[in-house]
């Protein structure tokens, strides 16, 4: 297994004279230095513009004792009350449904044993998938028929420590055939009072937490007494469920899912709360398919989903901070780690102090983008990326590690170890594609334009897709024209609102990729740095949500794609999404519009009838993902296409969100809808748009030391948007 020094940040957005808390994790033991470096371009590959960093005037070069540090991932709930829970006699029930029966190791669905001292008791399923009785360190009491994977039951267990009686039960809420939906075991047990952490979904081990529960968990409840094992097996709501006055703690998941609190509904109160961000706002053992709104029925969605994988923060200790200076410019950085042959680099972007811009122009960081994208695993976990992407996987020493190191968190592109999708994604962990030279997708790829803006001496501040959705509009009215990375793909519903009014308001955009706003997201309401996304309906993803569960925890609202909202992109910038492809890149032509006066000041200086027949991304300028102007999704009516991108091969997919029934006719040979359409219109109070509808675009602009036509259009558009005079 490769070597890392990992490390992460408390912040990504940040203004100088703030302090930066750096957290870092090494494999070895010494020292290492660190940097604070801006980051102009880090592209570091060879048909590149070359990797550039420079240090930053008064920050020093520091050293530090490395150190590793855990990273516990692993999703599960913690009461706060641990005395409350040392009982000798003692009832539990709860719905389960488990997603990962033939995992291998036990996975513990609620109790306070831990393993470390072997006290305490626990409700679990085995290594071979089977329910199970724990108290102490006697031998576990094993229900012997096998569950089945992604059903519900009801199981339950009911302890008499005066007798030392044992009953372990299962019910199965779906009967097959002849099968029985009861099952029983008896036996004999001593009793193990112990104050340990009280848990659900895993348990003890000392100080750290073990045996994740992969699976829904529903309805809760413990008792301080021996219960009747037909009762504890009445679904919750019945005639026969226990009386909820005897419980010690019923825990009812439907209350407060947009939070990490965990209510206990029960007069006792014994509360707790969510730890590593299990999904909520899941369908319970109850829900019938009469509602697909959690918040409208909230009692059919008592279900929290727990991942052994699922990791929100890593809470490491803070190994050093830095004091940014006050008059740092607003940038792209990045805090450089060095061990020997060991490199880390953890972005910071420094944007102007609230109130006080630099520059009439802002690069808008597609933060949530990045973190939608935070070390995914497609190359090496998606069944389908060969024949998407028409190439052989080749993987990369990140790669490698990320497969080997699943505890560092996944992407919303990736599946559980359960083989449930991936909902949430977190930056308070290490992310390794959001540095530079990493893969030419996202962080890296964006570079390319800081590197351009740089190359011409044309300045800007810094802003990030979390400023925007924290701020709203007025995170961009300082500024008279906005600039977009290559793929800001995800956007939450403030974040298109204050794009949509920006523009509306006579504010300049510029858009330099594709397959933007596409994916509606949701930040949390009250934690920091984390989105939600479910991939619910339609779209090229990676995933499909389950039924009922379309609507995000985080908010409430209906995810998915934008269009399906209502909100096609093509209504801000005049295109949306069309297709994709992964091998080859290939140019524009000229069309009659790009002659229209309105479009003299893009084209000014140029010439020629292809623009972008070069470039490090595929070798063009129009390529990866692209975007089509269409009137039928909200293009407007007076926008102009000067110039289109539609000579792709085979390897290039038609969107399926646009196919309504299969046919041959969907790739890049076939179907005319498959084309990037370069785009201006202007907006009221003198604004205006200027899309590209392409991802590769950015890898021309350095082509031929920054002369070339790509790059002619590009300054054009940025001197004229920078302009007042209106549009």
């Amino acid at each position: 297994m490769p070597e890392r020094i990992l490390a992460y940040t408390d912040k990504l957005s940040v203004e100088p004279g703030e302090l930066v808390e750096v957290k870092v994790s090494s494999p070895r033991a010494g020292n290492y230095r660190a940097a604070l470096v801006r980051v102009i371009c880090g592209d570091d590959s060879p048909d590149g513009p070359g990797y550039k960093v420079e240090p930053v005037a008064g920050v020093p070069v520091t050293e530090h004792a490395a150190r590793k540090q855990p990273i516990p991932c692993g999703s599960y709930v913690e009461v706060d009350d641990r005395n409350g829970f040392a009982l000798q006699s003692f009832s539990i029930r709860t719905a389960i449904w488990p997603t990962w029966l033939d995992k291998g190791s036990e996975q513990c669905i609620i109790g306070n044993w831990d393993a470390a001292t072997k006290t305490g008791y626990a409700l679990y399923l085995d290594a071979t998938g089977r329910l199970a009785l724990r108290i102490g360190a006697q031998a576990p009491l094993v229900l012997a028929h096998n569950l089945v994977s992604r059903h519900w039951y009801m199981v339950a267990v009911s302890f008499d420590a005066k007798s030392g009686r044992a009953v372990l039960a299962s019910r199965r809420r779906i009967a097959y055939g002849h099968s029985g939906k009861r099952q029983f075991a008896e036996g004999k047990l001593a009793p193990a009072a112990n104050a340990n952490r009280f848990l659900i979904a895993a348990w003890n081990n000392g100080k750290d937490v073990a045996a994740h529960f992969n699976g829904k968990i529903d309805s809760p409840a413990i008792y301080g007494e021996a219960l009747a094992a037909e009762a504890l097996l009445a679904f919750p709501g019945t005639r026969d469920e226990p009386p909820p006055d005897r419980a010690i703690a019923d825990w009812d998941f439907s209350q407060g899912i947009s939070g990490d609190w965990v209510i206990d509904s029960s007069r006792n109160r014994r509360n707790g709360h969510a730890v590593n961000l299990p999904t909520r706002g899941m369908t319970g053992w109850n829900w019938d398919g009469s509602e697909m709104n959690w918040k409208r029925k909230p009692e059919h969605y008592g279900a929290i989903h727990f991942h052994d994988d699922d990791l929100y923060d890593c809470k490491w200790k803070t190994d050093f901070s830095i004091r940014l200076p006050k008059d740092l410019k607003s940038a792209i950085y990045c805090i450089h780690l060095q061990q020997g042959d060991l490199e880390e680099f953890t972005p910071l972007f420094v944007r102007a102090p609230k109130g006080k811009p630099t520059s009439s122009l802002a690069f808008l960081v597609p933060t949530a983008s990045y973190l939608a994208y935070a070390n995914h695993q497609m190359d090496t976990s998606w069944s389908f990326d060969e024949l998407s992407s028409s190439r052989f996987t080749a993987i990369n020493r990140t790669d490698q590690f990320l497969e080997e190191t699943y505890s560092l968190g996944l992407s919303t592109y990736d599946l559980h170890s359960d083989g449930s999708g991936v909902s949430q994604s977190s930056r308070l962990r290490p992310i390794l594609n959001m540095r530079p030279k990493a893969d030419l997708w996202q962080f890296n790829a964006d570079t390319h334009i800081i590197d351009w803006l740089a190359a011409k001496g044309i300045s800007c501040d810094i802003i990030t897709d979390e400023d925007l959705d924290h701020e709203g509009l007025d995170c961009l009215k300082p500024y008279r024209c906005i600039v977009t990375g290559t793929h800001p793909e995800y956007y939450s519903l403030k974040m298109l609102d204050a794009m949509q009014d920006y523009t509306d308001l006579g504010g300049r955009l510029m858009y330099l990729g594709a397959n933007g706003f596409y994916w509606r997201i949701a930040w949390h309401p009250s934690l920091d740095g984390v989105i939600e996304h479910r991939r619910s309906e339609d779209g090229m993803r990676a995933w499909m949500t389950q039924p009922g569960e379309s609507y995000m925890a985080f908010t409430g609202e209906y995810s998915g794609l934008w269009q399906r909202n209502g909100r096609p992109p093509n209504v801000l910038v005049g295109t949306a999404f069309s297709g994709q492809g992964f091998d080859v890149a290939t140019y524009y032509k000229r069309l009659p519009a790009s002659r229209d006066p309105r479009a003299a000041f893009i084209f000014e200086g140029v010439t020629d009838e292809r623009i972008g027949d070069f470039g490090s991304i595929g070798g063009g300028a129009a390529g990866w993902e692209l975007d089509r102007a269409d009137a039928s999704f909200g293009t407007p009516p007076h926008a102009l296409i000067l110039a289109t991108a539609d000579d792709f091969p085979a390897s290039y997919h038609w969107v399926n969100e646009e196919l309504n029934h299969t046919h041959s006719a969907v790739n890049g040979d076939t179907c005319p809808m498959i084309k990037a359409d370069m785009v201006f219109f202007e907006t009221p109070q003198g604004g205006g748009v200027f899309s590209v509808s392409s991802i590769s675009y950015a890898g021309s602009l350095a082509h031929n030391g920054y002369n070339n036509n790509v790059s002619r259009i590009t300054e054009n558009v940025v001197r004229r948007f920078l302009d007042p005079k209106p549009l």
